[in-house]
């Protein structure tokens, strides 16, 4: 066996005990776009249960609830961050316009940003 024989087996053997990884610009794209419907799907769970929450607040009479207006700031409050996050994301993909990553990048942010609104909503819920 050559050394050059002997090297390429051993990166062979190398290579093929890593993990896989996405390999091309598609399968990154639709790993990102994977992570952004998992990360969407726990933000609209959690809005229902906040929502809801806001609404119940609104219709009690005690002093912290009641007249406040909790369901319309927290659809206010949602709706103007749906905004951000789209202008934000559009920027943050930007910093790729033409290229192959700006899909990319804009699916990571979108993600990213939905998983931290997710945490926000869910920290509204004051059951601390």
């Amino acid at each position: 066996m050559t050394r050059l024989s002997a090297i390429a087996l051993s990166l062979a053997i190398l290579a093929s005990s890593q993990p896989a990884r996405a390999q091309s610009q598609a399968q990154m794209n639709a790993q990102a776009a994977n992570e952004l419907r998992r990360a969407d799907a726990a933000l609209n769970a959690q809005w229902k249960q906040t929502y809801a929450r806001m609404k119940d607040r609104d219709a009690r009479g005690t002093p912290r609830g009641g007249g406040f207006g909790y369901a319309t700031a927290t659809l206010a409050s949602q709706r103007a961050w749906l905004q951000f996050r789209d202008r934000q994301c559009e920027i943050e993909g930007g910093e790729y316009a033409g290229g192959s990553l700006q899909g990319f990048a804009r699916a990571q942010c979108l993600a990213r940003l939905t998983r931290e609104r997710t945490k926000q909503l869910k920290d509204l819920m004051w059951t601390r």
